[in-house]
């Protein structure tokens, strides 16, 4: 079988998970003019992708998919403590938590997930976005760097999607800043794939307080 197909059904806005539901914190950003054309919002996902995806998100998320895939449970029990500590906000917690429900619910009624995942899976009270990736990973033979490469594209069309409903930006515009972006998010797995896990982390402290303000936006597209 064409391993394309299993990379592209994983990152694929199909994927019944609600990723489309969250703007991470881009929405409130659009209302209060921080992004406003593409040049600013070049300038956010830029940042987003090299200050904090790059630096933490992404090499927790890899790290979980390498777990999975050595059958290292013990480590990936510990870092599945680690991602859920980590949400700063009620709003990230809340979203990596409902889309980690929705994969759990999507992979138990899969017969490629092995009886060690499964197990695995069944012993987890909350699982999170980054484990239901990895266990995705998993199931359908996708390698850790391909899974990380696949969730990040994921991530960078849930934005320029988000782009296109909040501000007057049509298609030929998202797919210029997808051509701008493209070695950005290059770099970004480059780096997530190198980094040494004693210096994950990052400082988002925009990113925390444009999610913190959406929990309390009037008016939203978007889920808080």
């Amino acid at each position: 079988m064409n391993p394309a197909w299993a990379l592209l059904r994983l990152a694929s806005p199909q994927l019944p998970i609600g990723g489309y539901s969250y703007s991470q914190g881009l929405e409130m950003a659009v209302e209060n003019g921080r992004v406003n054309d593409a040049a600013s919002a070049r300038r956010w996902i830029s940042d987003q992708l090299l200050l904090n995806l790059a630096r933490f998100e992404a090499p927790l998320l890899l790290a979980h998919c390498r777990a999975a895939a050595d059958e290292d449970w013990p480590r990936l029990a510990q870092l599945c403590e680690e991602h859920r500590a980590s949400r700063e906000t009620r709003e990230l917690y809340q979203e990596s938590r409902q889309m980690g429900y929705s994969l759990q619910q999507l992979l138990n009624g899969l017969p490629e997930l092995d009886n060690a995942a499964r197990s695995f899976l069944e012993r987890c009270s909350e699982p999170h976005l980054a484990l239901g990736w990895a266990l995705a990973a998993r199931a359908w033979g996708i390698s850790p760097d391909d899974a990380l490469a696949a969730w990040l594209w994921s991530w960078l069309e849930n934005q320029l999607a988000v782009l296109m409903k909040t501000l007057p930006l049509g298609q030929q515009a998202a797919q210029r800043l997808t051509s701008e972006l493209l070695p950005l998010l290059q770099q970004a797995q480059q780096e997530a794939a190198r980094i040494d896990p004693s210096h994950f982390g990052s400082a988002a402290f925009g990113l925390s307080l444009a999610c913190m303000a959406h929990e309390r936006q009037y008016s939203r597209l978007f889920r808080s």
